[in-house]
């Protein structure tokens, strides 16, 4: 198979420009190296995901992405340049098979309307369409420290609470529903009747303001990883942590009402809060380090107990140098640096 070819990740720098405006905006901050590989990742995580929210039947889309993402695994993806490119990733950057089948998994979980009984499966939901990435995200750094893992794991999953807290309205146009059941019924709310008709109420509100409370904690959590990363990675991670810690602010100052409105935050507030990335340069290891989530505990697990030999770490270092390469390549967009 060729390696990762300029085409290929300019198409994927076109998926990531009509994605998140979050995690581009953050993004910038990275250095060339991890920014390319990145896009890569990212453009495979886009057109999976829109292969299963696109589908007329979600369910039936399904054996058709597991097929591409095994002949990814296998060193043979399909004609599409998001495939090509993740598929150098995958090998190149040693992803272990148990993240990216993680990630799919939780699409799966979308395509049933699975619903979840309380924070805890809600967390293991999370761990798979999020945290899963983070753990990507951190050995695209060359990182596999498994407090560093727990700690990204712990990033993934709050950014994936704070957008649930923000898309309840919209995920309920849908006939989806991500707040935990027991915190609804504990606050006198009926799921089914709530999709019959969406609407806000206070009693809601408290419900949402509750899932951002625990978001805040997995946020603090999360900068104890700061440190174990590269020195020119920590800024852009770190930005990405209080950008979308904004949306959930946002969402707080609408009174937790994410079906009436949708909370955004301006440009000017992120070019302000990427900046507050900065103090991520300065993160100091913590002395007593806490445990991985238990829903998050096989990702770390499986980048754990994968050996990197030294031809693997060879050619992770070979990678480095060809994204950087390709990085500099002004037809790939403004996350290069």
């Amino acid at each position: 198979m060729k390696d990762l070819g300029a085409a290929d990740l300019a198409a994927c720098r076109v998926l990531l420009a009509g994605g998140s405006k979050s995690f581009r905006a953050a993004s910038r901050l990275l250095p060339a190296r991890i920014a390319t590989p990145a896009a890569a990742l990212y453009g495979f995580c886009r057109v999976a995901d829109d292969a299963i929210d696109e589908a007329p039947d979600p369910a039936a889309a399904l054996p058709a992405l597991q097929a591409r993402l095994d002949a990814i695994l296998a060193g043979r993806p399909q004609h599409h340049p998001a495939d090509r490119a993740f598929a150098v990733v995958v090998r190149d950057f040693g992803i272990p098979r148990a993240l990216p089948a993680a990630l799919v998994e939780g699409f799966a979980w979308d395509a049933a309307g699975r619903r979840y009984a309380d924070l805890a499966a809600l967390e293991g939901y999370a761990a798979r369409v999020a945290a899963s990435v983070g753990v990507m995200m951190t050995l695209l750094m060359g990182v596999r420290d498994p407090v560093a893992l727990a700690r990204a794991c712990d990033l993934g999953v709050a950014m994936q609470l704070t957008n649930i807290a923000r898309d309840v309205g919209a995920d309920a146009q849908m006939g989806r529903l991500y707040l935990p059941l027991d915190w609804m019924a504990e606050a006198g709310l009926e799921a089914e009747a709530f999709l019959a008709a969406p609407r806000f109420t206070p009693a809601l509100g408290d419900v949402v303001r509750r899932l951002l409370r625990h978001a805040d904690t997995l946020y603090a959590r999360a900068e104890q990883g700061f440190a174990y990363l590269p020195w020119d990675c920590r800024a852009g991670i770190g930005a990405a942590r209080h950008v979308y810690a904004a949306i959930g602010r946002a969402v707080e100052g609408q009174g937790g009402d994410s079906v009436t409105h949708r909370a955004v935050v301006s440009g000017s507030a992120k070019a302000r809060l990427m900046a507050r990335g900065m103090t991520a340069l300065a993160a100091r290891p913590a002395r007593h380090p806490a445990p991985p989530l238990p829903a998050v505990r096989f990702l770390v697990e499986a980048v754990g107990t994968q050996a990197v030999p030294p031809a693997l770490a060879d050619r992770i270092a070979r990678a480095v140098a060809l994204f950087d390469r390709l990085g500099q390549n002004t037809a790939l967009g403004p996350m290069t640096r």
